[in-house]
């Protein structure tokens, strides 16, 4: 009995030691990407969300190019927080991944959100595996849906515990700034910056409020990028079209450093 409780004991400490591993290296690679001494990388790697033709011919196409309006949005506001990093983030299109990720569970279960948390990274460095080179800051799953098809998307999600994230967009070239506020949206999530909008989505005030000194206060001429929306009035906002659109607040700006 003695034995087996021992065998048990150890069991328990390696997995303790284990998890403790695991959080201090996430811990360190945020505290690294948040110092802004060095430009952070981000990769895409496109999924095909819905198995449509449409979703795949878009993701045939597509290349870093399509993604410069987030590189160009963060040196923007770099300067305006006066950073002086010439290129605070550079983000490339990694390869097509043929498997979908697991997803999210539609409980509140904090068991159920760790054990999908660890899943998803196990899934997350298989899926990325055969790609060669050094890997990238963040990790973002982009899984493109046809609009014809899917006119509105399940919430995207950003973990900071390994620096990953699904996002789902739309296979729509017309579309394609909708889907930079997502994915950057997701990437701060992963650099440790918090959802600004309540239940109902509607951006809180004052942290989600890009401008919330304005005066009249409504309507808000950008989105805050972690509230999500541009404010018309207390009780509506509409989603940005584009980062042209969109600021990055006071309160997410502090908690990225």
């Amino acid at each position: 009995m003695a034995q087996g409780n021992l065998l048990v004991f150890l069991r328990k400490l390696s997995l303790f030691l284990l998890l403790i591993f695991v959080a201090l290296g996430s811990y360190l690679s945020r505290v690294n990407a948040t110092n802004w001494e060095d430009t952070l990388w981000v990769a895409v790697y496109p999924i095909n969300g819905d198995g449509s033709d449409v979703a795949e011919r878009y993701i045939d196409t597509l290349t870093a190019d399509q993604f410069v309006d987030i590189e160009e949005f963060i040196i923007d506001e770099a300067q305006r927080f006066a950073i002086p990093l010439e290129k605070p983030l550079r983000i490339d299109v990694g390869q097509a991944i043929d498997e979908q990720p697991p997803l999210p569970p539609t409980t509140q279960s904090r068991v159920d959100i760790v054990l999908w948390s660890l899943q998803f990274r196990y899934w997350a460095s298989r899926a990325t595996s055969s790609q060669t080179g050094p890997t990238p800051d963040v990790r973002i799953f982009l899984r493109f849906f046809n609009p014809a098809t899917s006119p509105a998307l399940s919430h995207s999600v950003g973990l900071q515990e390994g620096m990953l994230g699904i996002v789902n967009g739309y296979a729509d070239s017309r579309m394609e700034g909708s889907n930079s506020f997502v994915v950057l949206h997701e990437v701060f999530h992963t650099l440790g910056a918090t959802d600004k909008y309540a239940i109902n989505n509607q951006p809180v005030f004052p942290e989600g409020y890009a401008e919330p000194e304005l005066r009249p206060l409504h309507p808000q001429r950008y989105a805050e990028l972690m509230g999500g929306r541009i404010v018309l009035n207390e009780n509506a906002a509409e989603i940005p079209k584009n980062l042209r659109q969109a600021r990055i607040g006071q309160a997410s700006a502090a908690e990225i450093n």
